[in-house]
């Protein structure tokens, strides 16, 4: 499978790498970047070819990625849309609409992805979301096309295909921007650390350990309700912690905060898609 990306940034390069990693010739991957820095490196480190010309980058590919700003997305859509001829165009940037980048690229002769991954994909340990554009004469991804999608993105972690594109507005708001929400708990929980006596050294590796055993623990399948119910004896010490988060509203503020994160992606995609 011959991939091109355009654009050579993190994202691109997490992909590169974990494609490299799970046996994909380099020879089969190219890059198109307008930074003479960024084709530099990309080539340094991962020895595929490099190009500033994008017709000529995307010349043989079976699968163009979109790994370029949104910002960016409507002058890069625009060149590419007379080179295409049946590709599978897999956008990974944040906040563009199918529609909208159908639209720029003048042409239905491919088939158009939209991917949603998270920051973990930078080490391999990411999700991501994905949806494609319903237009005639395609109505669906055939299935060749989505193992090939997967493919690449599971090259970065795992893969969930929602029912429709705008699913990807929640996909964005729980996982998108899930990471953040765990930075912040576990700040919170080193700070509390610190405050009854740890050095940061202690309360860093207190939490961190409590966090990723935890997270293994979930992973074993059982509910995780069950599991918090197991933790929490009665007239203890996590009953007591958890009586003081439900008075203060932590799950339902957290919830509030997710339907708000999902708000300002719907919002977003409205914006970039002004851009005619």
């Amino acid at each position: 499978m011959n991939i091109t990306f355009i654009g050579g940034g993190n994202m691109a390069s997490a992909l590169i790498g974990g494609l490299l990693q799970q046996g994909h010739a380099a020879t089969s991957l190219r890059v198109v970047d307008v930074s003479q820095q960024a084709r530099d490196a990309i080539s340094k480190r991962y020895g595929v070819a490099v190009f500033a010309d994008l017709a000529q980058g995307c010349t043989g590919a079976e699968v163009i990625i979109l790994a370029v700003k949104p910002q960016q997305m409507r002058e890069v859509a625009v060149q590419l849309g007379p080179n295409l001829s049946g590709q599978i165009v897999l956008s990974i940037a944040a906040g563009i609409r199918l529609k909208d980048l159908m639209r720029w690229l003048g042409t239905q002769n491919c088939t158009l992805v939209r991917a949603m991954p998270n920051t973990p994909a930078l080490i391999g340990a990411g999700i991501t979301g994905l949806a494609f554009y319903n237009f005639p004469p395609r109505h669906i991804v055939t299935p060749q096309q989505r193992k090939q999608i997967e493919a690449v993105m599971s090259a970065v972690g795992g893969v969930l295909w929602v029912r429709s594109e705008e699913d990807l507005d929640a996909v964005t708001a729980v996982s998108g921007s899930g990471p953040a929400y765990v930075f912040y708990f576990i700040e919170a929980l080193q700070q509390a650390a610190k405050e009854l006596g740890f050095d940061d050294d202690q309360a860093k590796k207190l939490v961190l350990a409590t966090f990723s055993g935890a997270v293994k623990l979930a992973e074993q399948g059982e509910d995780v309700q069950i599991l918090r119910q197991r933790v929490t004896s009665k007239g203890g010490t996590t009953e007591r912690a958890m009586a003081s988060m439900a008075a203060d509203q932590v799950k339902e503020a957290i919830v509030r905060a997710i339907r708000a994160a999902a708000e300002r992606s719907r919002e977003l995609g409205d914006e970039f898609g002004k851009a005619d």
